[in-house]
């Protein structure tokens, strides 16, 4: 994909298709959060969010990237595995609370290790669910 704009461009298709909400509504809210620091993580992973009014519940996706791209992460490591998070316009403990259990998961090497290694959608959510 080359950048984080094209990153959230892909997260903007894919949540139009699936949630029916606008793509460049889901591209403004990530791109506005960016602006306030980088939502890298370090290890390779990323979690954009945004607040979107009209979403009655949080929706998230997992994207695994062929080439990883820049992030301004802490570690300076660029980025293949991200979880984009969209949360109601009002949702504030859910959203923090949400955050963390991601971050939590992702800073464990065995868990990015095996998205890294997963073959279908499938194994994915199993991981997510497990």
């Amino acid at each position: 994909m080359g950048s984080k704009k094209r990153v959230f461009e892909q997260a903007g298709v894919l949540f139009e298709a699936h949630l029916g909400l606008a793509r460049s509504v889901i591209f403004d809210s990530l791109f506005a959060r960016e602006k306030l620091g980088s939502t890298g993580l370090g290890q390779g992973v990323a979690i954009p969010h945004g607040r979107i009014k009209g979403l009655k519940q949080a929706a998230g996706a997992f994207m695994r990237l062929a080439s990883p791209v820049p992030f301004d992460s802490p570690d300076g490591r660029p980025v293949n595995l991200l979880f984009i998070l969209l949360v109601p316009e009002q949702a504030t403990e859910e959203h923090l609370q949400i955050l963390s259990e991601l971050a939590q998961r992702f800073s464990d090497r065995a868990f990015r290790e095996n998205l890294q290694q997963a073959s279908d959608v499938t194994a994915v959510i199993s991981l997510f669910q497990a």
